[in-house]
């Protein structure tokens, strides 16, 4: 249930984010909505080579990854928060996740070839 749980993560969060962000950067037309900071990102995606989109879009994924894998070692308590004392724990379908969620993620991670 846990390799489940992280594999719809990943397909969920890394490999649809990682498209909608491809798709954002290269069909948004800038308009007066457009916030100042996407403009600024907007201008340096456009400003790459085909090469360099495609290493910042890595780094964007290779971020999600690292959020995800970060926050799974908070809740399986192999990472802590600072200033917090509160013990977070997950439960899936009312089963133990026995804090094995970032070890897992970052298994299949390494599976894929990441």
């Amino acid at each position: 249930m846990n390799d489940i749980f992280i594999k719809s993560i990943y397909q969920t969060i890394v490999e649809e984010n990682r498209e909608i962000y491809r798709q954002l950067f290269n069909e948004t037309i800038v308009d007066k909505r457009t916030t100042e900071y996407w403009k600024q990102a907007l201008s340096l995606y456009n400003n790459l080579s085909n090469e360099n989109e495609e290493v910042m879009i890595n780094n964007i994924e290779q971020t999600m990854i690292d959020t995800i894998s970060n926050m799974l070692g908070i809740i399986d308590g192999s990472s802590t928060l600072k200033n917090c004392n509160i013990e977070p724990k997950l439960l899936l379908d009312n089963n133990d996740t026995d804090g094995e969620l970032q070890d897992l993620f970052l298994e299949y991670v390494e599976d894929r070839g990441k």
